[in-house]
C-alpha cells in the first residue's frame, strides 16, 4: 500500500510568528511522531509551504489578509521547531505554494516524485479552514482513488468554530476525518 503524509504549512509564521496562534504550537509533537512513523514505514512525506514575497500586501489575498507572512527566505517561511530536521530528509518532498491550495504545477511536481498511484493520503497541519481544506480538495481531485484522511487532532485553526465547520465540510466530501 502506497501512502503519503501531507503536512500543510506548519511554518514558523503560523505557529509563533506573525499569524501564530496558541493551538498551532500544541500540534508539534504529534506531527513529528506521525512524520517519523511514515518515514520509518518507507512512505513519503510532503511538506507544503505557504509562500509569499515582499509584494504580498498588494495581492488579492494580501488585501484581504493584510498581515505579511511566510515570505520566502525568511525565518517565518521555515518549518516550525522539530519539523525543521526533515528539511533534507530522505523520502520527503517540499513544495512552495503561492495560494491556499497547491497549483497544477505543484501537483505535477508531486506526481513526478511519487507517481500517480497512491492508495492513501493523510493530511495534517494548519489552518484547517483555509489551507488544509483547500489542499484536501486539490488532492482529492488529483488522486481520485486514494482514501483521503484528515487527522483532526493534528490540524488547527485560529477559530475553533471554523475548524469544526471545515471538518464537517470535509466529512461531507467523503474525507475520512479521524481523532475528532
Amino acid at each position: 500500500m502506497k501512502k503519503l503524509l501531507v503536512v500543510v504549512d506548519y511554518q514558523n509564521d503560523f505557529v509563533d510568528g506573525s499569524l501564530g496562534f496558541e493551538k498551532a504550537a500544541t500540534l508539534e509533537k504529534g506531527i513529528v511522531t506521525k512524520i517519523q512513523q511514515y518515514l520509518n514505514e518507507g512512505h513519503s512525506v510532503l511538506f507544503t509551504y505557504d509562500t509569499h514575497h515582499e509584494d504580498y500586501l498588494n495581492t488579492r489575498e494580501g488585501k484581504k489578509l493584510s498581515v505579511l507572512h511566510c515570505v520566502e527566505g525568511t525565518y517565518g517561511h521555515e518549518l516550525y521547531g522539530k519539523l525543521n530536521q526533515y528539511k533534507d530528509a530522505e523520502n520527503t518532498i517540499h513544495i512552495n505554494k503561492f495560494s491556499f491550495g497547491m497549483s497544477s504545477e505543484n501537483i505535477e511536481e508531486l506526481s513526478n516524485q511519487i507517481g500517480s498511484n497512491v492508495d492513501e493520503i493523510e493530511i495534517v497541519g494548519v489552518v484547517t479552514n483555509m489551507c488544509v481544506i483547500s489542499n484536501v480538495v486539490v488532492l482529492q481531485s488529483q488522486y481520485m482513488n486514494a482514501e483521503i484522511i484528515v487527522d483532526a487532532s493534528l490540524c488547527a485553526s485560529f477559530d475553533d468554530e471554523l475548524h469544526e465547520k471545515a471538518l464537517d465540510v470535509m466529512s461531507a466530501m467523503q474525507v475520512k476525518v479521524i481523532n475528532r
